[in-house]
């Protein structure tokens, strides 16, 4: 913005004689302010600090390097356009050369001497006077300017709200979730909680007896107690890894399924699940196909269909879960991308509950949606189903009726291969150490550590433990004997599969057996494993362990 003391004062340059004094006197005299310039060097210095015009003679021109002149004038903004009075002698552009200068100039009034004060006067009065609206226009600009960034702050100030308000309905949101998260696996395991304290009772008083035996020198019939506590612990591994799969925390990994088999297995989760008004009613085809899916993704599924049919009828009523073979053709396939015309094995749970209208089927997959009240679903349940079909090659659909009750229908693709039959474990490998054979053991639990290390030294191994990848990575480093890395998954800091990436830039041929019992970073199996890498959940035995251990070894 310019000055206000030089925003309408006249430069004035006019070299010869004395017209420069003269012309100031004049405008004085007519109360304007004036300035005078001895060349075009002070012009242009004035003019950086201010104008209302130029009064200007035109052999102040002729022959002068006019550049530093018409850059400022280029460079003005775009409300300005200063207004110059070019003093010039009477006759054509023959005799008055500076007069095809007007172009470059821009605004220029040219007046001819000898002139009168008075025309003088009116040109300067008439070039300010337009000068004064340059200005006006400017103030209007920058009142334009400073409201349209006012405006933009209250934008900003709007968006930042909205972003705030959005962020804590996130978090609420979130909250809710994990709130309504936490009630489904505070139902499902309030119904087993008597069982597993029986579990740990069986584990811990076995041990207890076990100790008192052997502290008074009685080794007899100690088998009974091991098979009791081994027994009590195994029926304990089973249930965590069925909450695990509730909670979608177990590795996804595809293999052939008796699905019949699978719904069996769970019918008495089920029934404890449903009220007592609720009748269960399975009904399983005979000749059903070989499913392929993952069984614990496939139990999750089946729970949460059996819940949501649960919800659906608060009064009590019927709930069949069926099985059955079916072909899809090309037109049912069709509007599916992830679906191929082929053999499936259906898994249907039907309610004869409340039922639901088209415009709830339509959303029933949405992540969050859901028709319950607040604080009994957390709408995820459907849509992790849905997602967990898709993963599978699958398809899930809904036929439902209001005042009639739903149907869930979940397919699943047939298995292809030759089903492998359940075979007693066998030693494939000798299972002692042949001379120098070394694993590295990479966990940061120190009790599975102590024991996964004991028994390999029994079997003859030789072993390097670590407790964290960061204590792995200079070993892999080194010129230490490996045969094999056996690490946990879930280790502190970097996880277990990035430090097998890691050992194999050092180490191309590492052979890593993991083990986790929360493989939270191994979603999908087939995805997470590469070859030369299998993968045991805990708790394992250690026959498994000592098992793939030899198998890993000598392949």
């Amino acid at each position: 913005m310019l000055q206000e003391a030089t925003s309408e004062r006249a430069i004035i340059l006019a070299p010869l004689g004395r017209d420069s004094q003269i012309a100031l006197m004049m405008l004085n005299e007519a109360g304007f302010d004036g300035v005078i310039s001895r060349d075009l060097h002070g012009l242009c210095s004035e003019l950086e600090q201010g104008a209302g015009l130029l009064l200007v003679s035109s052999e102040a021109l002729l022959g002068q390097d006019l550049e530093p002149l018409l850059r400022l004038i280029e460079q003005q903004p775009a409300w300005s356009d200063l207004p110059i009075v070019l003093l010039t002698h009477h006759g054509g552009p023959e005799q008055n050369p500076a007069s095809r200068l007007g172009p470059q100039l821009g605004n220029v009034t040219f007046l001819e001497r000898p002139f009168h004060p008075v025309t003088l006067i009116s040109l300067v009065t008439t070039a300010l006077r337009g000068r004064r609206r340059q200005y006006e226009a400017r103030d209007r600009l920058i009142d334009l300017s400073q409201s349209e960034l006012r405006l933009q702050n209250t934008l900003e100030t709007l968006e930042q709200q909205v972003e705030e308000r959005t962020a804590q309905l996130r978090h609420n949101e979130e909250v809710l979730r994990q709130s309504q998260k936490m009630e489904a696996v505070g139902q499902l395991t309030g119904g087993i909680a008597h069982d597993f304290n029986n579990m740990l009772t069986g584990i811990i008083g076995s041990l207890e007896l076990l100790r008192r035996r052997l502290a008074r020198g009685r080794i007899e019939d100690l088998d009974s107690l091991i098979d009791l506590g081994v027994t009590s612990a195994n029926r304990a591994a089973g249930l965590t890894h069925r909450l695990l799969a509730f909670s979608r925390r177990q590795s996804l990994d595809s293999k052939p399924v008796e699905m019949n088999n699978l719904v069996v297995s769970m019918g008495e989760l089920l029934q404890r699940s449903i009220n007592e008004s609720i009748l269960l009613d399975m009904q399983l085809s005979e000749q059903l196909w070989v499913a392929e899916a993952d069984p614990n993704q496939l139990e999750s599924a089946l729970l949460n269909l059996v819940i949501n049919a649960r919800d659906a009828m608060p009064d009590g009523g019927n709930l069949v879960v069926s099985t059955s073979n079916r072909h899809l053709d090309a037109d049912f396939t069709h509007p599916h991308s992830n679906l191929d015309p082929g053999d499936y094995v259906v898994l249907s749970v039907t309610d004869n509950g409340c039922g639901m209208p088209q415009s709830t089927i339509n959303r029933a997959f949405d992540p969050f949606f859901t028709t319950k009240p607040i604080g009994q679903g957390t709408g995820l349940g459907l849509s992790m189903i849905y997602g967990f079909s898709k993963q599978s090659r699958g398809h899930v659909a809904i036929q439902s009726e209001v005042g009639e009750g739903t149907t869930v229908s979940l397919y699943l693709p047939r298995f292809a291969g030759e089903v492998p039959q359940d075979q007693p474990v066998g030693n494939q490998h000798p299972l002692f150490a042949r001379h120098g054979e070394t694993v590295l053991i990479v966990e940061d639990d120190p009790a599975v550590r102590v024991l996964v290390s004991t028994v390999l030294s029994e079997l003859g191994y030789a072993f390097v433990e670590a407790g964290d990848a960061d204590s792995a990575m200079p070993i892999l480093d080194s010129a230490q004997r490996i045969d094999l890395m056996i690490s946990d998954v879930g280790l502190p800091g970097m996880n277990g599969r990035q430090l097998a990436e890691i050992g194999r830039q050092h180490r191309p041929d590492l052979k890593v057996l993991f083990i986790t019992g929360y493989a939270e970073h191994a979603a999908v199996r087939g995805g997470f494993l590469d070859s030369g890498m299998q993968m045991i959940t805990k708790p394992f035995t250690f026959d498994l362990l000592t098992a793939k251990v030899r198998e890993m070894i000598r392949v």
